[in-house]
């Protein structure tokens, strides 16, 4: 690990089949690549040159934060579904093999959570708006086509079903006028957020075709852009073929008045630490665009106060804003990744007390459940009784937001949905509605929207 300048002679990938030719893996036992072949046959697996030689220290293995970030562990598989899958690769099976016995453990992963197949899959003109989620009122979430990849992949990631193939559990759009003419149709959007993915593996021409369309509605006051690539491939902004392109179309979208706003994903404060991660972050705040720091609390990679006062404190010294800590979603590997909620809010409620009124931008500890955004604001105790004490910052119902609500105090929960209510209430404030909403067209959100399965998949 370095803290240079210097750019790599180009961006080259490495997946699971190249795990063998990783030259800084050569040095572990045999036994630790072969779990890392097996757990990435199920979970997705993809790293950069950049990641491996600027960010990974290699000292510190197995327990250095960046390598728990990239790359699979034995752990994050149950035994039983790890030792099926081994001894299936045993026998050099055929890839259909493979393919169904992954299919067979993924499936059981909760490859969809958050209700986004019940609930946030928009219509138009009767029929479904592929690539596109519409959960909460102001704001939809687009999916180009192109940018349903990253620089690499985080073992954590909730969309990780994007990345391994499940062709019926993916969420795309190339369908520019389908899209813009769904945002006309609702004028109570005023923010779009593109997202995959990441969108800045697109190339600039590509990525103008999404954005551009959007400067001529007046009714968009945002256009937001999830991304890791400031992180994962900072090169992205300063000297790829068309980082200059990239930049002024940047500059365009301010000029014609919209907010431009970057939702950076860094999870560590080594991400922020290289030359030109510093660099990528100066140019993209050069542009007029803003530059909001999200990423959720993993065990291993940051649960511990100290990682997120520091990340918090470098985010507002290169001007960005700390906006979100978020608790691990119920997916994938979380058993290997969540933090009981009550340890959660130790470690965001200690760290938040280190840094300066700048940083308090930052919300959490988050779960971005079904009925919304649930932040937990602390454990107190009323009449006797220990609690946990929720709010929802944003909410598939806007009256919800800010109405805050009581959970029985419970140490082991690591989810909303493992939470009861308090003081005898049988249900919390919101089920009644949320119910409604799933088996019937009372959606305050798009009161006509015919709420399907359909097989698309995607999350706000």
């Amino acid at each position: 690990m370095s803290l240079s300048a210097k750019r790599p002679s180009q961006f080259k990938v490495f997946r699971r089949r190249d795990i063998d030719s990783i030259p800084q893996l050569a040095a572990l036992p045999a036994s630790e690549r072969n779990a890392m072949k097996v757990v990435s046959a199920v979970l997705p697996f993809r790293v950069n040159n950049y990641v491996l030689d600027e960010l990974i220290d290699w000292s510190n293995i197995p327990d250095d934060p960046i390598y728990r970030l990239t790359f699979p562990h034995r752990d994050m598989l149950g035994d039983d579904d790890f030792r099926r899958m081994e001894s299936l690769l045993a026998t050099n099976p055929p890839p259909a093999a493979v393919e169904a016995a992954a299919r067979e453990i993924q499936g059981r992963l909760n490859p969809h959570p958050a209700g986004q197949l019940e609930f946030n899959v928009p219509m138009l003109d009767g029929q479904p708006v592929r690539g596109l989620q519409h959960k909460y009122r102001e704001t939809v979430l687009l999916f180009p086509t192109q940018g349903q990849t990253c620089h690499a992949y985080c073992t954590y990631c909730f969309r990780w079903p994007q990345f391994v193939g499940l062709d019926d559990l993916k969420f795309a759009s190339n369908e520019v006028d389908e899209f813009v003419r769904y945002i006309q149709a609702h004028p109570e959007v005023t923010s779009v957020l593109l997202t995959g993915g990441d969108p800045m593996v697109m190339r600039t021409g590509l990525l103008r075709r999404y954005i551009e369309p959007l400067l001529a509605l007046p009714q968009v006051a945002s256009i937001r852009v999830g991304t890791k690539s400031m992180a994962y491939w900072p090169f992205r902004f300063l000297d790829d073929a068309d980082a200059d392109d990239l930049l002024r179309l940047f500059e365009q979208v301010v000029r014609a008045g919209k907010n431009l706003a970057f939702m950076a994903h860094y999870s560590h404060p080594r991400e922020l630490a290289t030359t030109a991660a510093k660099e990528a972050l100066a140019r993209v705040l050069s542009t007029g665009a803003t530059v909001r720091c999200q990423a959720p609390l993993i065990r291993h990679v940051n649960d511990r106060a100290e990682v997120w006062e520091d990340m918090w404190r470098t985010q507002v010294r290169a001007g960005a804003v700390p906006y979100y800590m978020f608790i691990e979603r119920d997916t994938g590997a979380r058993h290997y990744f969540e933090v009981p909620l009550v340890r959660a809010h130790e470690i965001f409620r200690d760290a938040y007390a280190r840094v300066s009124g700048l940083a308090r931008t930052v919300r959490g500890p988050s779960m971005s459940a079904t009925p919304g955004k649930v932040v937990i604001d602390g454990t107190p105790e009323i009449m006797g009784t220990k609690v946990f004490a929720l709010r929802f910052t944003q909410a598939r119902d806007p009256a919800w937001v800010g109405r805050p609500f009581f959970a029985r105090f419970d140490p082991r929960a690591t989810w909303l949905d493992h939470l009861r209510p308090a003081f005898g209430e049988k249900e919390f404030f919101f089920e009644p509605s949320l119910e409604r909403m799933k088996y019937s067209r009372e959606n305050p959100l798009k009161p006509r929207t015919r709420l399907s399965l359909i097989d698309e998949v995607g999350v706000a």
